[in-house]
């Protein structure tokens, strides 16, 4: 089969490598939806292209890109048990896995594997941009009927890791959030809490992306670069937000987040990158709480699906560009200039 990968300084290659055939306790996938995620372009845009920490039993040369996997199981090993995998199962991908035996693994939380170097799918390990992944039993996460494949590659990165830094943070439907970012994890977010009866003010330099936020339900949308953020959000709230929650991974945004709380609120660091400067004096006389976030573990992953499929929540209306693997060269160059939005492989 051909899969698509990062073969560095903005450039894609096609390779060509056997198709998977699943051993003890694998099964392979074949991809309805493998979703873009802004992750992807540290590893576009480097000179070396994909590669990650080594993990255990990870491929060598070029790897696969894609991690928001989502699709149909198309073949089962041995020792998969019926509970975990059948044949035809609708399915999404926990796109870690580690030792399986550590006490982080063993509670969904693969990524972090105290034992071994986690394989990363898309990063140091095959990924879904392809017709097949071949991944553990292990890793599946069930597609809710209700579901499409697209949302469930939203649910698989970006959507997952936004309902995991809500649920971090306590949202509550008489909270006002302020969200920093309004890439795709930052409208993800939006739309969740907007869905769990938030009042939401979503902040960002792109207009077009604040329009999306709007058309997600969010109560008011902030340029930061057009004025005083802060003063502004204290205006709207009567003295500083609930929570707040910085995705762009910026480090000027991250200050403006813990500024911008009121005196006893939390706040979620989501966006990867950058740095965090504040006097420490100016939270602690406000007794802020301030928190990391991860992404989310398996268990995490279905909760959220289950979410989103109760709820009727149209997280695949976050795709605004589809694509076919034959376009990926031309995908990730509009990807990369951080104004079209997220993209979607449909094999």
């Amino acid at each position: 089969m051909r899969g698509v990968a990062f073969s560095g300084n903005r450039r894609i290659t096609f390779i060509d490598v056997p198709d998977p055939t699943p051993g003890p306790g694998e099964v392979v996938v074949e991809i309805r939806a493998s979703g873009m995620c802004g992750s992807d372009l540290h590893y576009y845009r480097s000179a070396s292209g994909s590669g990650g920490p080594v993990a255990a039993g990870a491929v060598g040369g070029p790897i696969i890109a894609g991690h928001e996997p989502c699709g149909v199981v198309a073949a089962v090993g041995p020792g998969v048990a019926p509970n975990e995998a059948r044949q035809g199962d609708r399915v999404m991908v926990h796109h870690y896995w580690g030792c399986s035996v550590c006490d982080h693994c063993r509670s969904g939380w693969a990524q972090m594997c105290t034992e071994t170097s986690p394989a990363i799918y898309g990063i140091n390990a095959h990924g879904a941009h392809a017709p097949f992944l071949k991944v553990p039993a292990r890793t599946l996460v069930p597609l809710p009927g209700e579901l499409s494949f697209e949302a469930g590659a939203a649910i698989s990165c970006g959507t997952g890791t936004a309902y995991f830094a809500l649920r971090r943070i306590n949202l509550t439907g008489r909270d006002t959030i302020a969200i920093f970012g309004q890439g795709p994890v930052g409208l993800a977010a939006t739309q969740l809490a907007v869905a769990q009866g938030a009042r939401v003010i979503a902040l960002d330099v792109s207009a077009d992306r604040l329009v999306q936020a709007k058309a997600f339900g969010a109560d008011a949308a902030i340029d930061p670069s057009a004025g005083d953020p802060v003063a502004t959000i204290r205006d709207l709230t009567r003295g500083g937000a609930a929570l707040a929650m910085d995705t762009s991974g910026a480090t000027e945004a991250r200050a403006l987040a813990i500024r911008c709380v009121r005196p006893w609120g939390s706040v979620a660091l989501v966006g990867a990158g950058g740095d965090l400067n504040i006097p420490i004096a100016e939270m602690m006389r406000r007794q802020v709480t301030i928190m990391t976030s991860w992404t989310f573990s398996s268990v995490g992953q279905a909760e959220c699906a289950r979410f989103v499929a109760d709820r009727g929540i149209a997280v695949d209306s976050i795709f605004t560009h589809r694509w076919a693997l034959s376009d990926a060269q031309e995908a990730y160059e509009l990807f990369d200039q951080r104004k079209a939005g997220k993209g979607v492989f449909t094999p």
